[in-house]
């Protein structure tokens, strides 16, 4: 799919700038976004040139959550979804943001809330603007808060006690709250959003392409893992696989000759 129309990708050397395009509903989340977005985060499993991935909203919203008004008019025909209608059609969104091997940097500016905070729970690196604000919304409109992963989230990122807080209440948390509870990197003006990505993004450009992807891989399975070997036996499986590459080589000879590597992705 190429012809997207509520989500706008522009590349540039290696990095998908991913913005959700409904700037007019504060990027609230309707059928065809999802859509977009499963087939958007679907195809990167096997894009080997997108090598980083950055999430921002147009307008003055990151994403509002769900279009509340589009779901109420039935304006689209209600997906499968494994059986579970628009619920487990979107939810495969999250899965598939955690799935594919690309680090995701999302740049908060104003409300996040609802499937928009969980938008952010999902990605790997958080970076506020000072007006970002962002809340579990789900609880706030009769439904439960454990919803598109948030439960799974919010607990591993900022501890159980204010997961369960912000959770339970449906309260806004404020990016300097954000930043207090290590929910985000850093907080920046809106404007600086972007600039602030950069630095992330060049250091990540100077590792190989494969130990980046499989750092994250690592991560992801570490965070559940039953112990300590079952770490280190995907850390063992992982450094096998990176160092039979021809990046591996580079980057110790780079380093002899002290100078930057030049990876090829091989």
């Amino acid at each position: 799919m190429t012809d997207y129309t509520t989500i706008k990708v522009e590349k540039k050397n290696g990095v998908d700038w991913l913005t959700l395009n409904r700037p007019d509903a504060l990027n609230a989340i309707d059928t065809p976004m999802v859509t977009e977005l499963r087939d958007y985060f679907g195809n990167l499993q096997e894009d080997r040139d997108t090598r980083i991935v950055v999430m921002q909203g147009a307008g003055k919203a990151f994403c509002a959550g769900l279009d509340i008004k589009a779901s109420q008019a039935g304006r689209h025909e209600p997906p499968f979804g494994g059986g579970m209608g628009f619920q487990g059609y979107l939810a495969e969104v999250y899965i598939r943001m955690r799935r594919c091997p690309q680090p995701i940097i999302s740049l908060i500016q104003g409300p996040a809330c609802g499937g928009g905070f969980a938008f952010a729970l999902a990605s790997d690196i958080r970076i506020a603007g000072e007006s970002a604000r962002m809340n579990a919304a789900f609880i706030r409109i009769g439904l439960s808060a454990c919803d598109m992963g948030a439960s799974y989230f919010l607990p591993r990122l900022i501890g159980t006690s204010i997961a369960s807080e912000l959770m339970l209440t449906g309260r806004f948390i404020d990016a300097q709250r954000a930043l207090r509870t290590n929910l985000v990197s850093e907080v920046v003006p809106d404007a600086e959003l972007q600039n602030a990505a950069q630095s992330y993004i060049n250091d990540m450009l100077t590792t190989s392409p494969m130990g980046l992807r499989l750092t994250k891989e690592g991560l992801n399975v570490s965070i559940d893992a039953a112990g300590l070997e079952a770490v280190m036996a995907i850390e063992n499986r992982n450094q096998v696989l990176c160092s039979r590459t021809r990046d591996a080589k580079e980057g110790m000879q780079a380093f002899l000759e002290k100078r930057a590597p030049n990876y090829t992705g091989t």
